[in-house]
């Protein structure tokens, strides 16, 4: 999944916790081998081949369900969480250390758009030649909340699922308490700005530091705005809480990409939630409303970044 991964769990057979933990491992390659849009010949790659063509294929019952789910983000977040913008990076390149081109981005932008693309749940159509389906705003958060049911179907009642910062709870630590889960500021990566306390559910993050470019100045996130073409601005960092992490994943990622109106949109959606603008400012829900938000504490902590 390109970051460090980790599962952590207590168990009293370390056989069966061993056993656990190789199921979910195989569990994430599958799901990084079969979306993966660096891999050529997987699933997803076949895919975007009929999606270059604007043609059809075949699709079976979990990409329909992926699907499902990325539609629904694409209706609630008024058309910005839209996985087929993922085409905008052809042009973007954030290693190369300068801008594309302009025009460039604009014929990339004309192959994008969800509502061009129909499907049932066996066969997927896209409408727009040029076109090109991109999950990694999805598998990701899925494979992290695949992983920890797997745990849990196996019998593993304490531990968590750490993805790159992206956080499923197998079950509470053995004392009962929950995990402390340290939310890394954007700007200077030795502090922290908030902790949640898990007993369950999951987290997510979204961000503009891990993965950007820099220029004049300037940092350009590499989440890209299916309006525009360009990098989004307003937030430099969101993190979540929800019952699934490929929820808390896809509010973090909508929150950045209304920009300037990130902030409020969170506040309606009502999930725990902690965000950094790009002045610097901190805000996020109130942690005296027991929503998990706690202040900095000195316990151990997990540190959450995307």
């Amino acid at each position: 999944m390109g970051t460090v991964c980790e599962i952590r769990t207590f168990a009293t057979d370390a056989a069966v916790a061993a056993a656990a933990i190789l199921k979910a491992v195989r569990e994430i390659s599958r799901l990084e081998q079969k979306y993966s849009r660096y891999r050529q010949g997987n699933f997803l790659h076949r895919i975007n081949l009929a999606a270059g063509d604007g043609g059809a294929a075949e699709i079976d019952d979990e990409f329909a369900s992926l699907l499902n789910f990325a539609d629904s983000c694409y209706r609630q977040s008024d058309g910005m969480f839209d996985i087929t913008s993922g085409v905008l990076r052809k042009a973007w390149d954030f290693k190369s250390g300068q801008l594309p081109d302009a025009a460039v981005v604009e014929k990339l932008l004309a192959s994008v758009g969800w509502h061009h693309v129909t499907y049932t749940d066996k066969v997927i159509r896209f409408g727009l030649t040029g076109m090109e389906l991109d999950f990694g705003g999805i598998v990701k958060e899925y494979a992290v909340d695949r992983a920890a049911a797997i745990c849990r179907e196996h019998g593993l009642r304490h531990g968590v699922v750490d993805m790159g910062g992206d956080i499923a709870v197998i079950g509470p630590n053995p004392s009962g308490e929950g995990w402390l889960v340290g939310i890394q500021h954007p700007r200077f990566p030795d502090r922290k700005i908030a902790t949640f306390e898990l007993t369950h559910g999951a987290l997510a993050t979204s961000g503009d530091y891990e993965r950007c470019l820099e220029l004049d100045g300037k940092r350009y996130s590499h989440i890209l705005s299916p309006k525009t073409g360009r990098p989004v601005q307003g937030l430099s960092s969101v993190s979540a809480v929800a019952e699934q992490c490929i929820v808390a994943g896809s509010v973090c990622t909508t929150a950045m990409l209304k920009e300037a109106r990130g902030a409020a949109w969170l506040e309606d959606v009502g999930l725990p939630h902690v965000w950094v603008d790009l002045d610097g400012s901190i805000g996020g829900s109130d942690p005296t409303k027991g929503n998990g938000v706690q202040s900095l504490s000195a316990a151990t902590e997990l540190s959450s970044g995307p």
